[in-house]
């Protein structure tokens, strides 16, 4: 009933082929902007901001990345955190070589620097695919957290081998990096950055690159045939998945934590955005945010649900659930709904549709 589009039309091929071409879509999302840029910054405490809504937006870069590549191009890939962690170190290393730089173009900077690492990667999966793909990109994780330990040129030849994110203002003496950085800045601008990159993903998968993605994920023997052409659209796949991969990097290392070392972009990183992607949906950028905050929540739901039922359950045990609940959830989104989240939500909106008569 809330999803009818009974006298809405469409007069022009623009309006037929617009991101939101329902009326209810474009208010809801209005919506949700006006409380993401309106409400949140006023009433967010400190621990909601630096707990949830930061990892959240910084988490969502990586699975779109991680989506335009596995969800949408085909390409499974484990080597995510390498990426993420080559975004880091070139942002500091940018951000150190250029002091007058803006913050902006050290993320985009950053970002096409680890776009050029991806494609270099990414040339094996003109031979590969499947399994043997995830282990070749397995590798590339290894290897760059390796270069990242060894080689203390990207650390500056700091001692401890960890970096600090500079300070830099965004404009004027806003801060958004550093300890002088206030958390409502540092949200405001990574939620502004993140729904840019969010609306050039969609508008990318709804292209021809992206039409192209999709034909070489269901059959590239066919993609081929009809005059795709493989080593251009699987390259730029790894080529755009990369950039995303290594803004989101930058933003962990210089908004969300501020100093960094290469083990915190261990294989679990990899992991974690992978869950991300299955769990919320993929081909699918709405399954992205899905699974970004579902994979943020559930963490600190489990940390602070024992505590307000009054529960004594230790903290090694709460960590061992929290592995056991995220695995039986990718056993279960596997079995009963591959999609995802953004699927069940698809489905919701279609009953709307019909209510209150059945299929």
């Amino acid at each position: 009933m809330l999803y009818r589009e009974a006298g809405q039309f469409k007069t022009s091929y623009a309006a037929d082929q617009q991101i939101f071409p329902i009326l209810q879509d474009r208010v809801g999302i209005a919506v949700i902007a006006a409380i993401a840029l309106g409400v949140l910054p006023l009433v967010a405490t400190e621990y909601l901001t630096t707990t949830i809504l930061i990892p959240f937006l910084v988490m969502s870069i990586a699975a779109i990345g991680l989506n335009i590549l596995t969800g949408y191009a085909g390409q499974l890939s484990l080597g995510t955190g390498g990426f993420m962690a080559t975004g880091a170190f070139a942002a500091y290393k940018l951000s150190t070589a250029f002091p007058d730089l803006n913050i902006v173009f050290v993320f985009l900077g950053s970002g096409v620097i680890t776009a050029f690492v991806g494609v270099l990667f990414g040339i094996p999966s003109l031979r590969i695919k499947g399994f043997y793909l995830a282990v070749a990109t397995l590798a590339a994780q290894f290897f760059l957290l390796w270069l990242f330990n060894k080689v203390p040129w990207f650390t500056n030849y700091s001692s401890s081998g960890v970096i600090s994110a500079p300070p830099r203002a965004i404009f004027g003496d806003i801060m958004v990096t550093g300890s002088s950085a206030h958390y409502t800045a540092k949200y405001l601008f990574l939620l502004v950055f993140v729904g840019f990159l969010a609306l050039a993903a969609k508008n990318l998968t709804r292209c021809h690159l992206g039409r192209a993605w999709m034909a070489i994920r269901d059959m590239d023997i066919a993609a081929e045939i009809i005059g795709i052409k493989p080593l251009q659209t699987k390259l730029s796949a790894f080529a755009i998945s990369s950039f995303y991969c290594g803004i989101a990097g930058a933003a962990w290392a210089f908004i969300y934590t501020g100093s960094v070392e290469p083990l915190a972009f261990s294989i679990e990183i990899s992991f974690k955005v992978l869950f991300m992607v299955i769990i919320g949906g993929l081909g699918s950028i709405l399954g992205s945010f899905l699974g970004a905050g579902f994979m943020v929540l559930l963490p600190v739901i489990l940390t602070n649900a024992p505590h307000i039922l009054g529960l004594n359950i230790p903290v090694d045990m709460i960590s061992h659930l929290e592995y056991m609940i995220f695995g039986a959830l990718i056993i279960f989104f596997l079995i009963v709904e591959p999609h995802g989240l953004a699927r069940l939500w698809q489905i919701g909106k279609e009953k709307l549709r019909l209510w209150p008569f059945p299929y």
